[in-house]
């Protein structure tokens, strides 16, 4: 037997040749078993590595009511009305939720896998983040959902998300609308399907409104500069280049507060000289000034959705095909930024 392999209850017990209760009661060190059985039982479980856990105490006997959700940055507004809508849901089912902050950081949420595993949560909500998703580590099936995180080739995960192409394309079509021609993005340079999406947006409202899509006006923001200082600094640099444009598009509320000070100071007038729209409704949209037309999404139906199709999955419900992947909608909310009165 491999010692680098997870050893079960049951191989304890086939090798101690003792029966799976005789184990639990030792690992539990409650009940009657005899010095020489404890010894055997112990030698095996200190040759192989078992760990005595969570897992290994609960032996797995009936469900935790406990919930794990992976979450890659706490510090993010949007991020946390979702966390606290989707804690509210389980909340009222009776469900604790373990909240695992990663700070996108990838060695950091496959230990969180891990701590999950071994606390026996009966499933998992991955919340953004990189889209390879690290089943590997986790040694039982338990459902996965994921928001805004469509995964690689994992055929068993469940996704709810936004619908970023829309968002992308509508909130184009509204500086189009308002008479932009020459169209900056500022965005994050990533894979990730949601930054992915709201790109290929803006790029097919460009295309069916017959405007020339400008490479220099793809302002694609490093992970360590993807937010509002990134955002300002990135404008700055693009008002001193000289390279006209009427039209911003930034893909969050942050980058968007970002480019609207760089305009200010460059005494560049919003709506009047560039109009600005972000995405995610955050509260520094309509707080700032002159306050920001942005992309809403459904951030309740988004936590409520994801939620049940998670519970449904973890107490054997059948989910039908078509649930394995949902679309919300979004909507353009109009102020000021892109708005003359």
């Amino acid at each position: 037997m491999d010692k680098k392999r997870s050893i079960s209850i049951k191989e304890i017990a086939k090798l101690a040749n003792v029966s799976v209760a005789t184990v639990s009661r030792v690992i539990n060190n409650n009940g009657r078993f005899s010095e020489d059985t404890r010894k055997k039982v112990q030698y095996i479980i200190d040759k192989y590595g078992y760990t005595t856990n969570m897992a290994a105490k609960s032996l797995r006997m009936s469900k935790s009511k406990t919930v794990g959700l992976i979450v890659p940055n706490i510090d993010n507004e949007w991020f946390s009305h979702l966390v606290l809508e989707i804690e509210k849901y389980f909340f009222e089912k009776n469900y604790s939720v373990f909240i695992c902050n990663t700070s996108q950081d990838e060695k950091k949420e496959i230990a969180y896998f891990k701590s999950l595993d071994s606390k026996l949560v009966d499933g998992i909500m991955c919340i953004s983040g990189i889209e390879e998703i690290p089943t590997d580590v986790i040694t039982r099936n338990i459902p996965i959902v994921c928001i805004d995180r469509k995964p690689k080739d994992h055929n068993n995960v469940y996704y709810v998300e936004s619908n970023h192409y829309s968002g992308g394309y509508l909130a184009t079509e509204e500086l189009i609308k308002k008479g932009c021609q020459r169209i900056a993005i500022v965005s994050r340079n990533k894979t990730l399907s949601v930054n992915k999406q709201r790109l290929e947006g803006y790029r097919q409202a460009l295309k069916d409104y017959g405007l020339q899509e400008y490479k220099e006006l793809q302002l694609l923001l490093d992970l360590s500069s993807a937010n509002y200082e990134g955002a300002r600094e990135a404008m700055n640099k693009l008002i001193k280049s000289g390279i006209p444009f009427d039209g911003v598009f930034a893909t969050n509320d942050w980058r968007a507060y970002g480019v609207m000070v760089a305009l200010a100071e460059n005494h560049i007038k919003v709506p009047d000289d560039v109009k600005v729209i972000g995405f995610d409704d955050i509260s520094i949209s309509h707080s700032c000034h002159p306050s920001l037309s942005t992309i809403r999404q459904d951030t309740k139906g988004l936590a409520q959705k994801a939620s049940s199709l998670l519970l449904n999955l973890m107490n054997d419900k059948e989910v039908q095909l078509e649930e394995r992947r949902f679309i919300l909608p979004v909507e353009v909310i109009q102020r000021d930024s892109t708005h003359i009165k």
